[in-house]
């Protein structure tokens, strides 16, 4: 997928205020230190929510697959091919989730319509309380006011 799937001027956000201390911003491969805990000790439920489809996470993934997997996503974020937002408090030093926005395909990919998205989202088990709640109803609102979809789906049941 080229960058063609978003106008050539879109600038996609930096850092997003969630309230509460808690943000969203581009993940890297800088990231590992919190990411790897973050998936891993929530890789049961990430694997039954992502795994069929993306086989992620393994449960016997390595430092080196998950920096590898950082870095493709923060490269994809500079082409604009794909997004990944980590979810996170203000210190940065935990990883509370992702957010993932990928070019939709298949069935509600109307090049004709405007660009369509698929979007997912996760957030940890230990989380703060109600961020998965607040994660919810946020982005569809982001997506509403900040980026130019004319459609956005959610393919993991986030949003219904």
């Amino acid at each position: 997928m080229t960058a063609s799937w978003l106008p050539a001027d879109f600038e996609h956000p930096l850092h997003v205020s969630l309230g509460d201390g808690v943000h969203l911003r581009p993940i890297s491969a800088d990231d590992l230190e919190i990411d790897m805990p973050a998936v891993m000790g929530n890789q049961p439920a990430l694997w039954a929510k992502y795994g069929e489809a993306w086989g992620w996470p393994p449960a016997d993934m390595s430092a080196e697959a998950d920096r590898e997997d950082l870095d493709r996503h923060a490269r994809e974020m500079v082409t604009h091919e794909s997004f990944n937002y980590a979810i996170l408090p203000a210190s940065e030093e935990a990883l509370y989730g992702c957010v993932y926005i990928d070019p939709a395909e298949g069935d509600g990919a109307d090049a004709l319509a405007g660009p369509a998205a698929d979007v997912s989202f996760w957030v940890t088990a230990d989380a703060p309380a109600g961020l998965g709640a607040r994660v919810t109803e946020f982005v569809p609102e982001w997506f509403a006011r900040e980026w130019p979809f004319a459609t956005v789906r959610y393919p993991f049941g986030e949003v219904g």
